[in-house]
């Protein structure tokens, strides 16, 4: 595997530990990406990373340039991405600081630039989105996470919201109905968008809290954060393990 790209979310606005040899702005028809192209070695092997919110985390969910990251990225070389995210649990098994490599997902978004096949069409084009991850790249994250001391799910199914509110208990208890496990704000139309550029893309969800009405205590911004550090020390050992047992990652 070459090209391969790590998209930060909430909670990883730069990658610790990367090597950085040089950044890259880049322009696209769609615009420009939520931040530079950051690239370095991470493990010894060659990574690109991005921070979706921007380098500041400054730009909520329904604002990012969706298109403009997932286009700069192919145009870098980039052919594998694992898209980092900060969720909230449904599934009640699932505890903050656990991770979830997510397998399917339901979008609830609405009003976001989904495709870039839209405009000035020779004809229409549909992607085939029964599996929306790559599952090559999803069990490679699987393998990894075996590997190292953290709480994993290999399956669940990622509901996507708006933003950037977060939920009221009944749209948490009407996502739990659809099958939802996870919910979070990116994912779509990141993976779609990935999926349309012919790009392997899959996810390393975060919890970050408990889902409105799942949590017998108020929820604040500051137990998110402070879940969050628990969460991204393990999604910086899964990567780690990642990359270490992928020996065609170039260096």
């Amino acid at each position: 595997m070459t090209g391969v790209a790590i998209i930060g979310g909430t909670g990883l606005t730069a990658l610790p530990g990367l090597e950085i040899s040089h950044q890259q702005t880049i322009q696209t028809p769609f615009g420009e990406p939520s931040a530079a192209a950051v690239f370095g070695l991470y493990d010894g092997k060659s990574v690109i990373f991005l921070a979706r919110h921007g380098s500041n985390h400054t730009l909520p969910p329904h604002k990012i340039n969706y298109r403009a990251n997932i286009w700069g990225l192919k145009e870098l070389g980039v052919t594998h991405i694992v898209a980092v995210a900060a969720v909230g649990s449904i599934l009640e098994t699932m505890r903050p600081g656990d991770l979830v490599i997510p397998d399917q997902l339901i979008d609830y978004t609405w009003g976001r630039e989904s495709s870039f096949f839209s405009d000035n069409l020779t004809e229409v084009t549909h992607i085939d989105f029964t599996h929306p991850y790559c599952e090559d790249l999803r069990q490679q994250l699987i393998h990894a996470a075996r590997q190292v001391e953290c709480q994993t799910y290999n399956h669940g199914v990622y509901g996507v919201t708006q933003g950037p509110r977060l939920e009221t208990i009944a749209e948490i208890n009407r996502m739990a109905r659809d099958g939802c496990d996870i919910v979070g704000m990116t994912a779509m139309p990141e993976a779609a968008l990935a999926r349309e550029l012919g790009l392997c893309y899959a996810a390393c969800a975060v919890v970050a809290n408990e889902a409105a009405g799942r949590c017998p205590i108020e929820l604040t911004m500051a137990e998110i954060e402070r879940n969050l550090v628990t969460g991204m020390q393990n999604v910086r050992s899964l990567l780690t393990k990642w990359l270490e047992l992928d020996t065609t990652i170039t260096k």
